[in-house]
This record gives C-alpha cells, structure tokens and sequence, in this order.
C-alpha cells in the first residue's frame, strides 16, 4: 500500500515521498508528515538479526513506498559505506548503568551523518522519479553539526548546489572550521550575525516565498531544504532507534517485546521526534526523555504546556542543542491535535506572531509517553567527569546534557527499564569544554592540540574529520547580517535582481 504525505497545516496537499522529499517544506510553511503510521512488517525478533544497512531497508521502505527496492537499496549502500569508521555504523557502548548510542561514526563526527549521509542520493534519485530538470538548490540553518554534514553529503553532487547559514558566534571552533573547509564547486557556507532561530526563520521564509520561488523558477532552480524539517531527514533517524532495539535483544540486555526508555539531548526535536516515530510503528518505547540546556523552552512546554520562546537566548557548552524554536515539535503538534491542521496552524501563528503558544488539556494528556528536564553548564561539565572517572568513558557535552538529565529521571522515579541514550556527537567536536570538564586548563593551546591532549588521557584516536581540517585551508569567510540571506543566496546563484 502506498504510503502518501500531507501537510500539518493542510490536507489538501497530498504528495509522494519522493515529492515530499524535493520539496522540503509544504507550501503552506508546514512540514509534511505521513498519512498514517505503517506497522513493522517484521517480528522483533527477526529484527534483532539485522545488521545497520538491512534495518535501515526494513523500516525506510515502510515510509518511503514509492521507492523500488532496488532504489532505496542502492541509496542504502551508498550512505552507509567506509565513510563510517566502524562496520556496525552505530555501535551501542555500556557505561555508568546506561547504553550510549554513538551516531556519531560518519564523516563529520556527529549524529546528523546519520540521516545526511542518505539524503542526497534519496533527493537525486527522487528528482529522477518526479522528472526533475531544474537544479536542486539546498537551504540550510545549522547550530554547528547539520551544516558539515549538509555540506559532505551534497558537494559536488551532480544536479544540486548547496548553501549553508550558521551563527558566526555559535559554534564551536571545530564545528566552524569543518564548515569553512569545505571543497566543492556547489556549495557555499555564510556566516550570519545572529544566532539559529534568526537563520533558520530567514531559511524557513526564504523556502516559502513564492516571489522568490517564482524568480528560482525563471532561471531553473528548484529550493529544498536539509534541516530535519525535511521527511527525508527525519525517516532515516528512525533506523537507528530500531537498530538499537535490535542490538539490545542480541546482546541479551532485553527480551524481544520488553520496553526500553530513550533519552535524547534535544534542540530542533527531529531526532527525539523519530524515536517518537520509531514508537508509533512498533518499538517497544516506554519513555522518552527529553534532555534540554539551559535554553530550556523544550523542559518548559513538557511541564506546562506552555512553548515559550520569549526569553534570553543562551550560548551554552552544547550549542547544538541552543535553540528556542524547536520546528519539528510542531509535527508532534499536530499528531496531539488529533491531526488538526486548523488547530495545528492556529498556534503555529501564534507562535509566529507572539511567540507563545498553550496547549489544552486533552492535549498535554497525550504526551505522557514524554519527560523533559534540563542540565546547566555546570550540570553537564561534572557529568563529563562523573562518567569518565566512573566508566573510563568520555562523552561530549550534549551527551552529557543526555546522560545528567536521564539521571535526573531515574533519581525521580526509580524506572529501571533499560535504558538507551542517543551520544549525538564525538567528544573531538567539543574539545576545549570535555578537556575543562576534565580538569584540564586549555587556555595555552587551540582545539588541535587539546584534541591531542584528550587522545592521551582517554587512551582514544582523534578521528579522522578533525586530523583533515588541521591544516585545511579557509574556503568561505563570508559573514552577513541575518537581513541579506536572500541577497547572499541569489549572490551564489548568480541572480541579479537589480
């Protein structure tokens, strides 16, 4: 049965996956989102057989139909290939009463290689199967991980062009550096002067503007988007929650059946919205924690319905996750509305126009399968320790937003179902804050040699992305106000509007 794709704010528009897929976001500015769950199709015990690329055939054909096998297969063993370092490509490591999913084994040292290393072969072979001529022109907000991995996945990809905006004061030194490396005659990366919300509401306008859309048009480009506000980021993060699963009942941590709680360190909520997902089409799921900084909205709406982005906006040691405008929640928006899209694009706008939004009642029932807390700074840098002095296992700052807050849950509950937390980036991306954490005063030395420092005490190898951009060479330098993203991007699309 084909699975097809709507709008939250409408179901009118009725797409493919495919189609979903090249558009990025709805024209109506809502994200598409599937018409029903489809149930796993296999038992979970014969899913404990699987290896990565054969989980991630078993659950991506449930949601992406239209696709042949042989498409989607192909698509498969292009992503998943030696530019991961380990041949299981998400390995799950036990430490400190805990199992630590490290996504963060592909080419860019964080977990948005994942689903960023399959999205360009899904869009060119959906823009094959949608008979598509014009050239694919990729819009993307990053706060420090998506842009990299954007940028691998796409340059030089025939038939797409990229363009990259991220915070020019908040990332970190690694992060920028693996961005502002990056070869490619298709790509660009811009800094701007302003945080993420300001680049991805700027990328957001820019996707539905139908002037704009109109002019790309005229001179044969076609926007889309590689946030995760896009279906064909979102489908491939669902993999490794069932690939988890599986991995747990072959270790014989759990029994097929047996309920497992997911803790995720959440900023954008895509990756803590697929686990939801994962839960939906038949994963035992009991809990999902969700682990925010101290840009707590996230926290904040768990607890009292409330989403809130009308506050001081934070840089904290896991800017990742420093984000006050979490666009995939409005996907779980709309499953908690009873698939609503007038309620749905209701507080949407209210969101857009005040900031603020309440949910009733009947809907914050509905989020019980849901906690949410928080970890300061201060929170995170002793857990660093903490772990590592424990288990001999050094975790990277948003990891440890993951590990302190699911603490925090099992201190307040006393659940002992076994546990999953999603170690969303290598400990090397975030060097000067683990080794500070530590204990180590790095104020005499630069990332580099931190990260050789950290290689020493933790008795691991520096990983390859972060030995290639030692010496690599400043490609981009271009820094704009968050007002001339539109100029800057027709800039790199050779458009002259004057």
């Amino acid at each position: 049965m084909q699975l097809f794709y709507t709008s939250t704010r409408s179901s009118e528009d009725r797409v493919t996956s495919a189609q979903a897929i090249l558009a990025g976001l709805a024209p109506d500015g809502g994200l598409y989102v599937p018409e029903q769950f489809p149930k796993l199709d296999v038992s979970l015990e014969e899913l404990s057989g699987f290896d990565y690329r054969e989980t991630a055939w078993r659950i991506m054909k449930l949601f992406l139909t239209d696709f042949t096998e042989e498409e989607l297969r192909g698509c498969i063993r292009s992503a998943y290939d030696e530019k991961f370092d380990t041949q299981q490509i998400v390995p799950l490591h036990k430490a400190d009463g805990a199992w630590y999913l490290e996504l963060y084994h592909g080419a860019t040292i964080a977990f948005k290689d994942m689903a960023l290393s399959i999205l360009p072969y899904l869009m060119t072979t959906a823009a094959k199967k949608c008979g598509l001529t014009k050239e694919i022109v990729i819009l993307t907000a990053t706060s420090g991980d998506t842009g990299k991995a954007a940028l691998a996945g796409f340059a030089d990809v025939p038939g797409t062009r990229i363009a990259v905006f991220y915070p020019k004061h908040g990332v970190s030194p690694i992060q920028e550096k693996q961005m502002v490396t990056q070869a490619g005659k298709n790509v660009t990366v811009i800094g701007i002067e302003g945080n993420f919300d300001d680049a991805q509401s700027n990328v957001k306008k820019m996707l539905t503007d139908p002037q704009l859309r109109s002019l790309l048009d005229a001179h044969g480009f076609q926007f889309s988007s590689a946030n995760s506000i896009n279906i064909g980021r979102l489908v491939p993060q669902i993999v490794y929650y069932a690939y988890a699963y599986g991995r747990l009942c072959r270790e014989g941590a759990i029994s097929p059946g047996e309920e497992i709680n997911i803790t995720v360190p959440t900023g954008n909520f895509g990756n803590i919205l697929a686990a939801f997902y994962a839960k939906q089409i038949g994963i035992p799921v009991r809990k999902l924690i969700c682990a925010s900084n101290e840009n707590k909205v996230l926290y904040d709406f768990f607890k009292t319905g409330i989403y809130d982005r009308n506050r001081e906006f934070i840089l904290t040691s896991s800017p990742s996750m420093d984000i006050l405008i979490s666009s995939n929640l409005e996907r779980l928006i709309y499953q908690i509305t009873g698939r609503d899209t007038k309620k749905c694009t209701e507080l949407m706008r209210q969101l857009s126009k005040d900031g603020v939004y309440r949910i009733d009642p009947e809907m914050k029932e509905q989020l019980s399968c849901f906690y949410g807390n928080f970890a300061s700074m201060e929170e995170t840098a002793k857990q660093i320790r903490r772990v590592f002095e424990a288990a001999g296992y050094v975790i990277d700052t948003h990891t440890a937003v993951g590990s302190c807050v699911y603490g925090k849950y099992a201190d307040e509950t006393g659940d002992q179902t076994p546990a999953v937390i999603a170690s969303t980036a290598s400990p090397y991306k975030f060097t000067r804050s683990v080794m500070e954490a530590l204990g180590e005063d790095g104020s005499d030395a630069d990332d580099f040699v931190l990260a050789d420092r950290l290689s020493a005490l933790s008795g691991t190898r520096v990983p390859q992305a972060v030995e290639n951009i030692r010496t690599a060479p400043v490609l981009h330098d271009t820094v704009v106000k968050k007002e001339k993203m539109q100029e800057a991007v027709l800039s790199f699309l050779g458009i002259n509007i004057f």
